[in-house]
């Protein structure tokens, strides 16, 4: 079933233009007001957003599609992607959306629908949507923004009970969080204030236009500098929407979602509370997760499954597993104890509380992975077209495979969310792991590039 606006990560693309331009969005929700309307007498749907500044337009607009067919609309404001699917699957709302566009520049924004169950909508319900915005754009109807009512308290009941996760305190530890000038950055200083952390915050002073920009998740840098400038335990980046956390050591590492997998996948364990088919324990990544993390939960008896790229895709490895733990090696981490879908806060809470539990630094936490020379190569293209239907393209991805063998990976594959080719090579040799990609990255730009 083929899909023209929903991605891995529902509808995305340059604010203002479609497919999110005022009558699309306005489609949108018109739609979603179609599908909820019959689930309760007076349904309500929660919408949240961060901090870009075509968000509150946007929510005017798919609010006034609900509107329009008789559906309430509530505004947490600015929150996190993963406080929305929590709002939505334990309070009174019938569906949810969050309004960003995740690690992306201001200039882009996103769309994504949660169910009251608190899982992003599957891939039949974003088709039904679909058909019914077409629908809609095809009739011509006229875009009408509506009010939003704010309620305050939405992310305070977020903060709440992310803090309830939390045996005792967080006294005695120092942090510096990175909000990315986007949706952490007045609930992440908050909650681990709350919890006796002490905090530096930075990237925390948004204006619409600095959300990623040079910080958070994609750029550890900034909040790496700060660490080691001020002795922290801990550095901890979130992107746009804090769905998705990169930590740094006090020694200044970088730690990805692979080392956060690892020391969370033993001290689940070491709990019973890692379970998996047949009893054996079990973490789901994805394709791009590094082998080291593969061989170092070998070690510990813990099966790697692997999934396509996109936290929906993990989470639904999980629950076709049963398995407790999953994510990204880009920061998404799931614990399904605690949550639907990734939560840069909820994993960074796991981080501090493995720490002070064991009396351990990030560093010996993750000093077993042992990670593999990997190189990633993105290539604009102007179409997505099947890499087997280019010979030119397959040999040299062949001849890349044969050439790392079972001691690496090669994976090449189109993003979901941009019109680029992912190249992606790992192997125990450096050097020729960097000459792998490049070779491939050349062959596709030179069939498909820009």
């Amino acid at each position: 079933m083929s899909k023209a606006l929903f991605g891995t990560d529902g509808i995305r693309g340059v604010a203002g233009e479609y497919p999110l331009d005022p009558a699309t969005v306005f489609c949108l929700g018109q739609a979603l007001g179609e599908l909820v309307a019959r689930q309760a007498p007076e349904p309500e749907v929660l919408v949240g957003m961060d901090t870009r500044e075509s968000g509150p337009w946007l929510a005017g607009q798919v609010a006034g599609g609900l509107a329009e067919r008789g559906v309430r609309v509530r505004s947490a404001g600015v929150i996190t992607t993963p406080g929305v699917a929590y709002l939505t699957r334990t309070g009174a709302f019938v569906a949810g959306i969050m309004i960003s566009a995740s690690h992306n520049p201001y200039q882009d924004n996103g769309i994504k629908v949660f169910a009251h169950s608190g899982y992003k909508l599957d891939d039949q319900e974003e088709h039904q949507l679909e058909e019914r915005i077409f629908a809609g754009l095809a009739a011509q109807v006229e875009a009408a923004p509506h009010p939003l009512c704010l309620d305050a308290f939405l992310a305070a009941r977020y903060l709440d009970y992310l803090a309830a996760t939390l045996p005792g305190s967080l006294q005695g530890l120092s942090t510096v969080v990175d909000c990315g000038n986007g949706a952490a950055s007045e609930l992440a200083p908050r909650l681990f204030e709350r919890l006796g952390a002490a905090v530096e915050a930075v990237a925390n002073t948004p204006d619409g236009r600095n959300i990623n920009l040079g910080c958070g998740a994609l750029h550890p840098e900034q909040v790496r500098r700060r660490v080691l400038a001020a002795g922290a335990h801990l550095g901890v980046a979130f992107d746009g929407d804090a769905d998705r956390a990169v930590f740094v050591s006090r020694k200044g590492q970088i730690v990805d979602g692979d080392g956060v997998l690892l020391m969370a996948a033993r001290w689940l364990l070491r709990r019973g509370r890692l379970p998996g088919p047949g009893g054996e324990p079990l973490v789901v990544a994805t394709v791009m997760s590094n082998l080291g993390l593969e061989r170092a939960l070998e070690a510990d008896g813990i099966r790697l499954l692997r999934a396509p790229v996109g936290d929906r895709y993990v989470l639904e490895g999980m629950l076709r597993t049963g398995a407790a733990l999953g994510g990204e090696q880009s920061g998404h981490v799931i614990f399904r104890d605690y949550a639907t879908t990734g939560d840069g806060l909820l994993t960074t809470l796991r981080v501090l509380e493995i720490m002070r539990e064991s009396g351990t630094d990030l560093d010996e936490l993750v000093a077993e992975l042992k990670v593999y020379p990997q190189e990633l190569v993105n290539v604009r293209v102007q179409q997505r077209k099947p890499l087997a239907e280019l010979p030119a393209v397959a040999a040299v991805i062949e001849a890349a495979q044969t050439a790392v063998g079972a001691s690496g990976r090669v994976l090449v594959r189109f993003s979901g969310t941009e019109p680029v080719a992912r190249v992606m090579v790992e192997g125990p040799d450096r050097k020729r792991v960097k000459e792998h990609a490049a070779r491939i990255a050349e062959a596709i730009r030179r069939e498909l590039g820009e």
